[in-house]
């Protein structure tokens, strides 16, 4: 139930940053079991993964108006509504290119919005300006090619606002102030090094700072009249992914954070900026304090969250704990709050389950004694009627002890006495997380819907090193990617093999970004478990991975990954970087990328594939050469679902949606497979250089020289 309103930002989910795959053809596969009863018509891939019907409703701060993203010609738009004619929305921008606008908010002003675009792919957000009565063209904010991330707006001041902005070539943001109505840049403060987040208050005054530290941790300083920074407060290595900084109070004698230190669990603190003493407002035994309601008017926490298995929440004082039981009556499904006018008058509320499609309803509260609540729009009207399934928490053992929160769908069908396992055994896929260090959460999940429709049983697994469980537990992902975080996967397979979820002989892993890399080591090093395997964007070199982040957060990840320093942190890198292992995989792979991602290697990618070629054991591999982390075009993104379909049908035999007109306007470079899958040989390409690396060849990782190489066993393999 419910939710806070901290970030600034509404917007559209990831594009992508689900999983990958390829082969097949447009039938249901014999090797699947009969069914018990005739199955539903399949969701079609569109309804799923297409960009929403409407979504990421945003009150104006006097809430009269509704702006909202909605498709224009295919691409999401900047729409806006009177809430007295909610039938007349009309759109404000008409952005072509980079899967459109994904994020955005209206400035204080009541008249502006602003929103971002993903100039190349890589969250790189480019900050628009436009004028809700639509008279006026957009206006760039932002140069191209700089990070900008909004810090504050102010009532004295409301039609500016106040950004962190780096700007190409620059390794620490500055604070800068913009004008909405002409652009134009002052700069409020110049970063003295190693900040790399500031806080402002009500006059948008630069009052707090978080400064990385050189062993990873960090410390939250403020900013005194004299221009001098003092420690208010230290956030220890260990602390420093369960702990941040919130809000400036607006009395600005102390500040909220979310703090770990001196205890396992994240709880919610005050803490005094003169002495730095704190005081906890709330906290859970069991999980993370996770979220948080702050009262727009006043600027005081009202509610906060915990996740465990679910979210739940508690609130801070009775006007909250009414409206917590007011919308638990009003709503089946669990809800969240994601948008207050400005008087509080108004609230936007969001609610979904993992057998509820999103839905946006207004909540009017001006008359306490005759609330009204009414519809405001469904994201996704064709999922209404359609047959989703269950997900079901479930609490699996590692093999060290630990406890791992994981979420089981499983196929149309296959439970029919609803005690959340299988008559029988089904084909499994796994699903790692997309980015390190966050959760799997219970709800509604695309994915699970999409595989679960097509027959699959699908797991998403809290691995160590997951957040909102305590800081032990994601600290004891420290050094293990690869490693035990993989055997936690590992873990979790075998875990649905004796439940009775999966049949041994048939299970996949398919993952984007970190998941993309998860997929890859499971592929390489235990191949007897995984039958496929899809990564899209994953990291092939953690050497690559490692050294290409900025120098802020360098040194955590030597902690956290790998430390090629060492000899000792090389060997960890080299041997659970699937780059240095890729002859080892020999089942069927999907590898996909996005050409701009500036994460994962399209070289080392590239490798990998001529690695395994040799072997004919159903390679695909394909690029989206406009993309980067996440595919924004909708095109790329149902072309690559229809690819995967095939793929995990050929080797897991659960049901195909036919192609259909999924590859029509897509652009993709397909290097391997292009015959798997009806009409992808339209996009097969040669890949460039040799097919396969010479026996003789042996390029080193960083730091290693022909003395210190891998046996002579072990795979070719390439480092930059």
């Amino acid at each position: 139930m419910g939710t806070r309103r901290i970030s600034t930002w509404a917007g559209a989910s990831a594009a992508l940053c689900l999983s990958a795959g390829v082969a097949g053809c447009d039938r249901e596969a014999s090797q699947a079991p009969a069914p018990t009863q005739a199955l539903p018509q399949t969701i079609a891939r569109a309804v799923l993964f297409g960009d929403p019907a409407r979504s990421a409703g945003q009150l104006s701060p006097r809430g009269d108006r509704v702006a909202f993203l909605a498709p224009r010609d295919g691409v999401l738009n900047l729409w806006v509504l009177s809430v007295d004619a909610m039938d007349q929305a009309r759109p404000l921008t008409d952005e072509r290119s980079n899967g459109g606008v994904r994020q955005f908010l209206w400035a204080r002003d009541n008249s502006t919005l602003v929103y971002s675009v993903d100039v190349d792919g890589n969250e790189t957000w480019r900050l628009f300006a436009v004028d809700a009565a639509g008279e006026t063209p957009s206006r760039a904010l932002t140069p191209a090619g700089a990070r900008a991330e909004i810090l504050g707006m102010s009532d004295e001041e409301p039609g500016t606002i106040v950004v962190s902005l780096t700007e190409r070539g620059r390794v620490w943001p500055d604070v800068v102030k913009i004008d909405l109505a002409s652009a134009t840049r002052t700069l409020v403060l110049r970063n003295p090094g190693g900040f790399t987040r500031f806080a402002v208050d009500g006059n948008n005054q630069v009052r707090l700072g978080v400064r990385s530290r050189d062993d990873g941790g960090a410390e939250i300083a403020v900013l005194s009249p004299n221009g001098r920074w003092r420690t208010v407060s230290e956030i220890p290595f260990e602390d420093a992914l369960s702990s941040q900084l919130i809000a400036l109070d607006p009395d600005g004698a102390s500040f909220l954070m979310f703090d770990s230190a001196g205890r396992d669990r994240t709880a919610l603190v005050r803490v005094d900026i003169a002495t730095g003493a704190k005081t906890v407002l709330g906290e859970s035994e069991r999980a993370d304090v996770v979220d948080l309601w702050l009262d727009p008017t006043t600027g005081a926490p009202e509610a906060f969250a915990t996740e465990y298995l679910r979210r739940e929440w508690r609130a801070l004082d009775p006007e909250a704990q009414a409206d917590l039981a007011f919308l638990d009556e009003q709503l089946d499904a669990d809800f969240h709050v994601v948008s207050r006018s400005a008087d509080d008058a108004r609230w936007i509320v969001v609610e979904a389950g993992p057998t509820t499609s999103p839905r946006s309803y207004l909540y009017d509260r001006v008359d306490r004694a005759g609330r009204r609540f009414s519809l405001l729009f469904r994201h996704r009207p064709d999922l209404e009627t359609a047959p989703l399934q269950p997900m079901a928490p479930v609490e699996i053992a590692a093999r060290d002890g630990l406890t791992l929160v994981s979420y089981v769908t499983l196929p149309i069908g296959a439970d029919e006495n609803g005690d959340a396992r299988p008559e029988r055994p089904a084909p499994l896929v796994i699903a790692p997380m997309s980015a390190p260090w966050t959760r799997s959460s219970f709800g509604f999940d695309a994915l699970h819907q999409w595989l679960a429709n097509r027959g699959y049983a699908v797991m998403s697994v809290n691995t160590r090193g997951s957040s909102g469980f305590g800081k032990a537990f994601l600290n004891a992902g420290n050094g293990e990617w690869g490693g035990r975080m993989q055997e936690d996967l590992l873990d979790a397979a075998q875990w649905a093999v004796a439940s009775g979820v999966a049949e041994a002989d048939r299970i996949a892993i398919v993952g984007s970004g970190f998941g993309g890399y998860a997929a890859l080591a499971g592929m390489t090093f235990a191949p007897e478990t995984y039958r496929c395997g899809a990564s899209f964007g994953g990291f092939a070199n953690l050497f690559t991975r490692v050294d290409a982040a900025p120098p802020a957060e360098r040194a955590a990840l030597y902690a956290r990954v790998g430390d090629p320093r060492s000899a000792e942190g090389r060997q960890v890198l080299r041997e659970r970087s699937p780059l240095f292992n890729a002859a080892r995989i020999r089942n069927p792979m999907l590898l996909a990328m996005g050409g701009r991602d500036m994460q994962a290697s399209r070289s080392e990618l590239d490798l990998i594939a001529q690695a395994i070629r040799p072997r004919r054991n159903g390679l695909t591999y394909m690029v989206f050469p406009n993309e980067g982390r996440s595919l924004l075009s909708i095109e790329n993104r149902l072309s690559y679902f229809a690819v995967l379909e095939h793929f995990l049908g050929d080797c897991l035999g659960g049901r195909v949606e036919p192609v259909g007109a999924a590859l029509e306007g897509a652009e993709i470079e397909v290097f391997d497979g292009a015959v798997n899958v009806p009409g992808l040989s339209a996009f097969a390409r040669r890949l460039p250089g040799p097919q396969a690396p010479e026996p003789a060849l042996r390029i080193y990782a960083p730091g290693e020289g022909p003395d210190d190489v891998a046996p002579p066993d072990e795979p070719i393999s390439t480092a930059p």
